[in-house]
């Protein structure tokens, strides 16, 4: 990992629930030297990537992070493409919808929707990496990824997350195998114990995966009609996104949602 690569990786240590960090928190959190993690966090806040509280001394996302954000969506408006999308997508199956793009070896979460139809709820944090191992949509982008990726997340670490997490090789190529040919990826209790999900993957202009969009009920509630739903309805909203993003589908994964389509529900 080279010098820039670790000091913009800390940014990835903040969360909602992590709003500002101090520099004890990003040693703890990046099993970094102390030295070297206050040089690289002296460089982000230069650079406007970071501010820090005169007071209290923490760190919270600065200015040039807005800037950028700005860009991004004016000239490569994602969010405001696949919002309507995925909110028409979880009104129809009444449980949370995530969208995420691929940012490396990670996901990175873009929008959510939860119509919050029920008094047991996902909790969900856009700003929560996502790995590819332990989500629905992580599979769904490994199963389509080129070898090289795959390769790389086999290689792991292959972190527990949850109980469900697939942390060896071999559980994981099995997995991923049975996504390529359904065409979704699918798992329990993978990234939270109380959480069953199911995804698909978005396409982008050249013909790649780009990222996941997904469906994430509580474990109680995930029955095999629900499933079944949600196999009818995921397809539809991956099509519309990969189009809206001027992508295109594989002919392999409109076939393989057909056999899903039809195959029991587990």
């Amino acid at each position: 990992m080279g010098t820039i690569t670790k000091a913009l990786d800390l940014l990835n240590l903040f969360s909602r629930s992590h709003p500002a960090l101090k520099l004890g928190d990003f040693v703890r959190l990046s099993g970094r030297d102390k030295a070297t993690v206050h040089r690289h966090l002296v460089e982000l806040t230069e650079n406007g990537f970071l501010e820090q509280d005169a007071q209290s001394r923490a760190y919270r996302l600065g200015p040039a992070i807005l800037r950028l954000t700005a860009v991004r969506e004016a000239t490569m408006p994602m969010r405001s493409v696949v919002g309507p999308i995925v909110t028409r997508v979880a009104q129809e199956v009444g449980e949370l919808v995530h969208f995420s793009l691929l940012q490396g070896s990670r996901l990175s979460p873009v929008f959510h929707a939860d119509p919050g139809r029920h008094g047991t709820q996902v909790h969900f944090d856009e700003a929560e990496i996502l790995p590819l191992h332990a989500t629905s949509s992580g599979l769904a982008v490994l199963a389509f990824a080129p070898e090289e990726l795959r390769d790389a997340v086999r290689a792991g670490p292959l972190e527990p997350h949850a109980s469900g997490a697939l942390t060896d090789a071999a559980r994981l190529d099995a997995a991923l195998a049975k996504t390529r040919q359904s065409g979704l990826g699918i798992i329990d209790k993978g990234f939270d114990d109380e959480v069953a999900s199911v995804a698909a993957p978005v396409f982008g202009p050249d013909g790649g995966v780009v990222g996941a969009l997904a469906i994430a009920v509580p474990i109680a509630r995930m029955s095999a009609a629900k499933r079944a739903e949600i196999r009818a309805r995921l397809p539809g909203g991956v099509s519309q996104i990969t189009d809206a993003i001027g992508g295109h589908l594989p002919a392999e994964l409109a076939r393989a949602w057909q056999a899903a389509a039809t195959a029991p529900a587990s």
